[in-house]
C-alpha cells in the first residue's frame, strides 16, 4: 500500500449523477446489491464487494480503470485498486 494515489490523472468523473437506478449489471441480471460505487474514469455504476456479485471490482479488473468512489449519499471517499488506498478528493 502506498501513501498516496498515483492514478489521480485518470479521474474524469468526480460528481455523481443526480439519479442512480442501481448497479448496472445487477439491474440487467435481476441481482441485488448492498452499496454502489462509481468508476472515476468512465462513470460506470456498480456494486461493492459486500454485494454478492462485486461488480465494481470486476469492472476495475476487466477495464483497468483504477479508481472508484462511493455512490452512497453523504459519502465522499474514493478508492484506488492499484495503489490500495482510500482517499477523499479535495476540490
Amino acid at each position: 500500500m502506498t501513501d498516496s494515489c498515483s492514478h489521480l490523472d485518470t479521474i474524469k468523473f468526480i460528481d455523481l449523477p443526480e439519479r442512480i437506478a442501481g448497479c448496472e449489471e445487477c439491474l440487467a441480471s435481476g441481482g441485488w446489491w448492498v452499496h454502489l460505487r462509481m468508476c472515476q474514469l468512465c462513470g460506470h455504476i456498480a456494486c461493492c464487494n459486500d454485494s454478492p456479485s462485486k461488480h465494481a471490482t470486476a469492472h476495475a479488473r476487466r477495464t483497468g480503470h483504477p479508481i472508484i468512489r462511493s455512490a452512497e449519499p453523504g459519502e465522499e471517499w474514493s478508492y484506488c485498486y492499484l495503489d490500495d488506498i482510500t482517499f477523499v478528493l479535495s476540490r
